[in-house]
This record gives C-alpha cells, structure tokens and sequence, in this order.
C-alpha cells in the first residue's frame, strides 16, 4: 500500500461530518482488497463505521483507530515533495492511510491487529459510540489516530459545552424602557464568566474557554428578546466544580444549560517515544470497550481545521514505523 497515493485518494472523497458513506464505502473496499475481513457497522442513515479484521486471526488484542470524517470545507488534494494538502489530510485521512499500511506490514509479520474507522468525531462522536457496543472481547489496547507529531500524548484535555440562554421583551428601540433586552443581560454574564478563575494542571497547563457562539435580537431598531451563546471549556480535571460555579456566575437572569462533556484523561506512554499534551478531544471517552487507550498519529493539530492543512510526507512514513513498533510491543 502507497500511504501518500492512499492518502490522496482519501482526502479526494469529500467526507464532511454526517456525509462520510463514499469515503466509508472506498476504505470498505480497500480493506477487502488488502485481504481484510471487513464489516460494515451502521450508525444513522446511510452513514457506518468500518472494521476490518485478519480472516484467521479474528481476536485482535491491538486495535488501530481514528476517523472518517472531516471539518468543512471541502479542500481536495494536491502535493509537493514535501507534504500533502488537502481537508483531512493530517485530520485524520493521512493517519487512516498509515495504520492500513502498518497493518498490512505487520501483517507479513505475522502480527494481526485490527482497524476500525469511524464516523462523526468532528461533530459529536457518533460513531464512537455506537462502535462501542462492537467491541471485541480479546480487545485490550486501543491505538487512536490524531495528529500529534509523532509524539504519544500523555493526555488529552476533556470539553465540556456550556449554552447561555436569556430572554426579554421586544419593543421599539426608540422607546427602550417599554422593553427587556436580552443581549443586555447576556453581555454581562459573559463578561464575567471570562473573568472567573479556571484551574490548572502543572503537567497538563490551564482550562481554557472559547466563546464560539453569540446570536440573538431581531433588527437593530427592535428591543432584542432572545440571545444565545455556545461557550466550550477544555477541562484539565474533574467538570463538577466548574458545574456548578458557571450558573451562579452567570446569574439569575441566565438559562445554563450543559449538553456535552468528554472527560479529562490521562493515557497510557511507550517507552522511547517522545510526549506531549493533547489540548483537544478525542473519541478516546467513547471507546471505553476497546481497551486501554493511546493517542498517537502523523500531522500536526496546528494546522488540522486550517485552509492550509498539510501532512509532512515524512511524518506519515515514519508513522507507519511507529504504528508497527507500538503494535509489536504490546502484542507481546
């Protein structure tokens, strides 16, 4: 297998989050042509994880992972003698590409590992989820795909989501005091949200906030009634205290409501293998039957989600060395 060729072929199938079936169906296919068992596992519509196990050696005890799909917009491939281009390239198209090459080397090995590549991590890890009930009773390590360089991640930061909702009363923005404004009651909460102390981690570092979302009001001229925000905290521990000083801060006058969190963890190490700290989240939370975890992969997550997003051909190949040499270590 051509893990640059692969690699392209793959960023060339547009693969945006919920649209992940052509580019499931091309790996399905390759997979099988590599000599794979391979399953299809449905998730919603006509959307499905794959998996992919040797015929004679159906009870892996490795397990490479990562997913299928892609952040808007589509960007398709292109190369130089250094690096591939292209949505998904290093996020997470160009790891695929490595794990399938790895498998099949350690394959000639003698060394079975199993692949399996799932849908929606970019929005709400979907497929993670629903391959959690497909895991393999002989499954006791999880090798997850994300760009960090090459360097195994010692942790992965948790997310917890946070949407503020205010209300109040349109009227005529000549006549303010016959109306409630809602972005009026909004602006402050954020404000002092942004200034409340977040913990830290000294191996680890901070929490951090990103107010990603604010919407509301109807025209300038109208006193506004309605306004939103979508905050996401990228925790270093435990969410229960930021639980519950999050809705005494932001007051009263604000719903707080808090529709997903992924836990803070800390991850399993190889020997030899340089670390850093994943800042970002993974499926890695909703992969619980696969294993104990590790989180390792070409690229960098500096320009993954980027118009300029690359993978150093390079990294990739020296990827599949390293797929290989994790395998054969916890193998034995």
């Amino acid at each position: 297998m051509d893990a640059v060729t692969f690699t392209r072929q793959l960023i060339d199938i547009e693969s945006i989050s919920g649209n992940e079936a052509a580019v499931g169906s091309y790996l399905y296919g390759e997979l099988c042509r590599i000599g794979y068992q391979t399953r299809k596992i449905a998730v919603e519509g006509d959307r499905f994880n794959v998996f992919a196990i040797h015929p004679d050696h159906p009870n892996p005890t490795v397990v490479f992972s990562t997913h299928m799909d892609t952040v808007p917009p589509f960007i398709p491939s292109s190369e130089d003698a250094d690096r591939i281009y292209g949505r998904g390239s290093c996020d997470a198209k160009g790891i695929i590409a490595a794990q399938a090459a790895a498998a099949e080397r350690l394959q000639r090995e003698g060394i079975y590992v199993g692949l399996l590549f799932v849908v929606g991590e970019e929005r709400d890890s979907l497929g993670a989820k629903v391959a959690n009930d497909h895991a393999p009773a002989s499954c006791r390590f999880l090798v997850n795909g994300e760009p960090t360089e090459n360097h195994i991640a010692l942790a992965s930061k948790g997310t917890l989501r946070v949407e503020l909702t205010t209300r109040g009363r349109m009227a005529h923005s000549a006549y303010p005091e016959l109306g409630d404004s809602a972005i009026d009651k909004l602006i402050p909460a954020l404000t002092r949200l942004r200034a409340m102390s977040l913990p830290s981690d000294p191996e680890v570092g901070p929490c951090t906030l990103n107010i990603g979302l604010i919407e509301g009001g109807r025209a300038p001229n109208v006193i506004p009634d309605y306004a939103h925000a979508d905050l996401l905290y990228r925790l270093v521990g435990s969410s229960s205290e930021l639980r519950e000083r999050i809705p005494a801060i932001a007051g009263d006058q604000v719903e707080v409501t808090f529709p997903l969190e992924l836990p803070f963890l800390r991850l399993r190490r190889i020997d030899g293998v340089p670390t850093m700290i994943a800042a970002f989240t993974t499926d890695i939370p909703k992969l619980t039957n696969w294993g104990e975890p590790l989180l390792i992969g070409p690229g960098s997550i500096h320009v993954a989600h980027t118009e300029g997003e690359y993978i150093e051909k390079r990294q990739l190949h020296d990827a599949i060395d390293l797929y290989c040499r994790i395998a054969k270590q916890l193998s034995s």
